[in-house]
């Protein structure tokens, strides 16, 4: 697996590339896979031991082959991700995250239609009392209940969905996917929170792409990278005739 053209951006500390969809970013020790953690230690030998805890990265147990990894997209999720190249990009980017100073955006289909054109979501995630692999924005969550927060503008309607840019101001796991399920809206393709739900749009994954983020780089200059749309996205816009304005 080689992801060298997936690239975006790169400077002497930090990279960014085009996750593709299916491919997780590091290992969780229970399986072997292939992962952006491994390509980029393989690419770039120096990065080994380029790692820390971060509040985002709590899933598993295994702190291990996560060299290089400052913030996660799900395995079914594509698009923009950030990584370090060295332990200075690691300290800025962690930083900047830990300040909520980075931010994002991405594009998601959801089920159903979107009553409001706008909002913000502020709704506490825990653990879901159902099911170990989920996370919850209902009354039932349990455990710690982490603050999240994500803002929402609806850019189309279709025939029973919805097309939404959200921008997570915190970056909880599952934190769109459980915002929208909490609103009765999960995310078009989710097999997780809306296993009952019909495949639509052509989706066989998670509708779901990391359009944009905005970053500081060493030198304190900001950058904004954008993540081409892949096929299932072009074609799911062409499905609701919307049309980004930066796609030919």
């Amino acid at each position: 697996m080689d992801l060298s053209e997936n690239i975006i951006y790169e400077d002497a500390d930090i990279l960014a590339i085009n996750k593709p969809a299916g491919l997780i970013v590091h290992p969780d020790g229970r399986t072997k896979e292939p992962s952006v953690s491994g390509w980029l230690v393989e690419k770039y030998p120096e990065v080994r031991g380029v790692s820390d805890e971060n509040e985002e990265l709590q899933t598993t147990n295994d702190e291990s082959d996560r060299d290089g990894v400052v913030h996660r997209l799900d395995k079914e999720t594509s698009g923009v991700l950030l990584l370090a190249k060295t332990d200075e990009g690691l300290k800025c980017l962690k930083e900047q995250f830990k300040n909520r100073e980075i931010q994002k955006i991405y594009y998601v289909f959801v089920y159903g239609n979107m009553k409001e054109d706008h909002g913000t979501l502020n709704l506490p995630i825990g653990k879901s009392p159902s099911d170990f692999r989920k996370y919850s924005a209902g009354r039932g969550a349990t455990g710690l209940k982490r603050e999240a927060t994500t803002y929402f503008q609806v850019l189309k309607r279709g025939d029973g969905v919805t097309l939404v840019e959200a921008r997570p101001k915190t970056g909880r796991t599952h934190q769109i996917r459980v915002h929208f399920t909490a609103l009765q809206r999960p995310v078009v393709g989710d097999k997780l929170y809306a296993s009952t739900k019909p495949e639509m749009l052509g989706f066989k994954r998670l509708a779901l792409h990391a359009r944009e983020i905005t970053f500081r780089d060493l030198s304190d200059k900001s950058h904004t990278i954008n993540a081409p749309f892949p096929e299932d996205f072009i074609n799911a816009f062409g499905a609701i005739d919307y049309k980004p304005k930066d796609l030919p």
